[in-house]
């Protein structure tokens, strides 16, 4: 379902297509077209909202990451390259909002960056389980090249899947099969949060507050997985759901946050 992943102005045409499907379950003192109006007005302005703060804030978190590598000498690459994703997203969903007419080249850029931002809050998650449960291991492999290598092989798998899936097909069968694939990346959270929270539960060689830390990146990233990118899943590959025009805004809003 492409209204979703697009934008509050393309979503804003599925709901008028929702409520001539659901007119008797919205048959109430105020239209249908001033409902369309005012939900649609709310999610527009959450739009608005969300790109006017999160875009400078984007920005401003990527020169903190940058002078952070300058002054420590560490390099947190995938925390970087998920900013980048974020900012993607914020900057396709400009000319989304301000186009009239749906636009792929933006589209494919917004889904773009949908995925990697999913792609990297995986190695995120990976990266930490990996320091609490195998930290032998991770530390001789660990080294920026292979960080680099990683993240390389995020985005060239992100654009092989964006030219094998949406341009050959239909809107609607990509967005089916996006939601399918932005719903794998939930068991490897919940392995990864689970993990951690085992060997961190019996290791006494890290200190409360870094227990507190690693476990507290892997509780955000779960979170965020579940509470801002479950309901635009569940529309994407559930009829039932999209057919449903509060969850769907829900899901557009959702959506905004997400980045």
């Amino acid at each position: 379902m492409e209204n979703i992943v697009v934008s509050s102005t393309s979503w804003n045409q599925s709901v008028n297509q929702s409520i001539s499907n659901n007119s008797d379950a919205f048959n109430h003192d105020i239209g249908y077209d001033e409902y369309r109006k005012l939900v649609s007005h709310y999610v527009d302005v959450v739009d608005w909202i969300t790109i006017c703060v999160g875009l400078p804030l984007t920005l401003l978190t990527i020169f903190a990451v940058l002078s952070m590598v300058r002054k420590y000498h560490v390099a947190p690459v995938y925390i970087l390259n998920l900013l980048i994703s974020d900012l993607i997203q914020f900057c396709s969903r400009i000319p989304l909002m301000l186009l009239e007419g749906p636009n792929n080249s933006f589209l494919y850029a917004f889904r773009l960056g949908l995925i990697t931002s999913v792609g990297f809050m995986m190695c995120v998650s990976l990266e930490r389980y990996l320091i609490v449960a195998k930290p032998l291991w991770y530390r001789s492999r660990k080294d920026i090249k292979t960080s680099l290598l990683v993240c390389v092989a995020v985005w060239i798998l992100s654009v092989i899947f964006i030219l094998s899936v949406y341009l050959p097909l239909e809107l609607n069968t990509s967005g089916t099969i996006l939601g399918v694939f932005l719903l794998l990346p939930l068991p490897l959270f919940i392995f990864c949060l689970v993990g951690t929270f085992k060997v961190l539960s019996e290791t006494r060689s890290v200190s409360a507050e870094e227990k507190r830390r690693i476990f507290s990146v892997l509780v955000v990233v779960l979170l965020t997985y579940i509470l801002l990118f479950l309901p635009v899943v569940l529309c994407l590959v559930f009829e039932e759901v999209e057919e449903n025009v509060i969850f769907e805004a829900v899901a557009a809003v959702c959506q905004c946050l997400s980045p």
